[in-house]
């Protein structure tokens, strides 16, 4: 244990997160941070951890794929799980060009966003069409 290992608090505020996101993610097996007389003392390499487990996040893996990463040594199966994650960001943001896409017709339509035709044809593609025996979600287009 080094002196310059941190309380779970000073993590906290350190990385902006409340001390039981921290906890969670050491009971998920995450973190492993060591003990100090019961305490939580966060090492250098925990703190590079915690900061990995944000930037998954961010990039949308969850807490599972995450811990596949720090976990997983085979460099084919880290590929295929960020090659997957990849499309799957490639899929958001083409979703959110067509969302930006609809705002900014309606901001310029002269119409009001239920009378537009164009954005009706896009509310209205949102209707599931009747499959028989079909009990799938609807699925936006």
């Amino acid at each position: 244990m080094k002196s310059s290992d941190l309380a779970i608090g000073e993590v906290a505020a350190r990385f902006g997160l409340p001390t039981h996101v921290l906890r969670h993610w050491e009971s998920v097996g995450l973190l492993a941070p060591a003990r100090d007389g019961g305490q939580r003392r966060y090492s250098h390499d925990e703190l590079v951890r915690v900061a990995l487990i944000l930037m998954g996040k961010r990039v949308g893996l969850s807490l599972r794929q995450v811990r596949a990463l720090v976990e997983n040594r085979d460099a084919a199966e880290e590929a295929a799980l960020l090659r997957a994650q990849v499309e799957a960001l490639d899929r958001r943001i083409a979703e959110a060009r067509e969302a930006k896409a609809l705002l900014e017709h309606a901001l310029e339509c002269p119409l009001s966003f239920h009378e537009c035709p164009d954005a009706r044809a896009a509310i209205e593609s949102w209707i599931p069409a009747v499959e028989n025996n079909s009990s799938a979600a609807p699925v936006p287009r």
